[in-house]
């Protein structure tokens, strides 16, 4: 009775990973470079570009305090995570310059919104430090499409959260009997 060898697919050697395409533009002298230094250590020009990339995380400075550095690179583990609203909350919180025009939007219908903020919360209109701590997650993430909607103006603000709950919270006006018509 032979037994069969079974046989393993050749591999590249590198981590198993799922990756994301992106299409770059690169000057002729860079692109040819980059493919002999990519051949040099046996890699395909995408695995080299990638692991360039990932060297240089540790070059961009994102900040410094206390004379520590921050940068991509070390703060790698900090910054990533696998749900966007956690991503996003992270770099607003603690690096709101590098948010674009429209994350900066988004960021203030989030502020806007009383019920995503915890109770205790000093409105972060200047009278207190922001932090995640403060933020309803579950109800953030529960409507982070809806945010993004009304960020871009494709929807009304009143599909927000507690919307409905605003008005009723707000004063009655001098002379209003509460049904809307005139006296």
């Amino acid at each position: 009775m032979a037994t069969a060898k079974k046989k393993r697919a050749k591999s590249g050697g590198g981590k198993l990973r799922r990756t994301h395409g992106l299409t770059v533009r690169l000057d002729p002298k860079l692109r040819y470079l980059a493919d002999l230094a990519a051949r040099k250590q046996r890699r395909t020009l995408s695995s080299f570009i990638e692991w360039a990339i990932e060297r240089s995380l540790d070059d961009v400075v994102l900040d410094e305090m206390q004379g520590h550095k921050f940068t991509v690179g070390n703060s790698a583990e900090a910054l990533w995570n696998t749900n966007e609203v956690e991503r996003f909350v992270t770099v607003a919180v603690n690096f709101p310059d590098l948010l674009t025009h429209d994350e900066r939007v988004l960021w203030e219908v989030i502020n806007a919104d009383a019920r995503l903020w915890g109770v205790d919360f000093p409105r972060p209109d200047g009278s207190g430090v922001v932090t995640a701590n403060f933020l309803n997650f579950p109800r953030l993430r529960e409507h982070w499409d809806d945010l993004k909607a009304v960020a871009r103006g494709e929807a009304d603000p009143s599909i927000l959260p507690g919307s409905e709950e605003k008005e009723a919270d707000l004063p009655a006006l001098p002379g209003d009997d509460g049904d809307g018509g005139e006296n």
